[in-house]
């Protein structure tokens, strides 16, 4: 039995009341096709809060206030290999997204309509959090 946890970052970047929704582009190994939010695994000898503006970067291009300390955080499955998730929440300040070849498709999205997007209740959970502050 494996005792291997892959350890990711999730940002909720907020923007006008909605959240950044990104749609796992079909050629993704695991999920394709689901809705999201920024998201990705931290790199080995990289800190949680750098893994963060760095998938923020990557995935988007935009420029956000970042809260340091995680809003949540659970465990779930890649594969059959257990991951635990932190999940942080970034206020948009300013540009336009700009996808990498991970998503196909995005759009800022309120509370209900995020929650009935993603198939993650955990994310889902988070979003309508932040929203209803």
């Amino acid at each position: 039995m494996s005792h291997l946890f892959v350890a990711a970052v999730c940002a909720l970047i907020r923007k006008d009341g909605k959240i950044l929704a990104m749609r796992r582009s079909l050629s993704k190994d695991a999920s394709p096709g689901i809705w999201e939010a920024v998201s990705g695994r931290i790199e080995p000898s990289e800190e949680p809060l750098d893994a963060v503006r760095r998938e923020i970067e990557e995935e988007t291009g935009l420029t956000v206030d970042l809260e340091p300390r995680p809003l949540s955080a659970h465990q779930a499955f890649r594969a059959q290999t257990p991951m635990v998730i932190l999940y942080y929440l970034a206020d948009w300040k300013s540009g336009e997204v700009r996808m990498s070849e991970e998503h196909d498709a995005w759009e800022w999205l309120d509370a209900q309509t995020f929650s009935e997007r993603t198939p993650i209740q955990a994310l889902a959970q988070a979003a309508r959090q932040i929203l209803s502050k």
